[in-house]
């Protein structure tokens, strides 16, 4: 997945090129849980520290990577 935040508002696309529109919201630790969603419904989420993302959708596909 690649895309670009502003703030609190998230846009990334995909490798089928399916886009996800959603938030991060900033935890008391340091991390941040992230939550989007896509044109039909579907929902992805999870965190990310400074090590990494971790993003996990309905059926349990994962997703690790880092933010630049």
């Amino acid at each position: 997945m690649h895309g670009f935040g502003y703030d609190d508002y998230i846009r990334v696309r995909d490798e089928f090129g399916q886009i996800w529109r959603g938030i991060a919201e900033e935890a008391a630790d340091g991390t941040y849980r992230y939550t989007f969603r896509d044109g039909r419904g579907r929902s992805l989420s999870g965190l990310a520290d400074a090590y990494g993302v971790t993003l996990r959708d309905e059926k349990g596909k994962t997703w690790r990577g880092v933010i630049d």
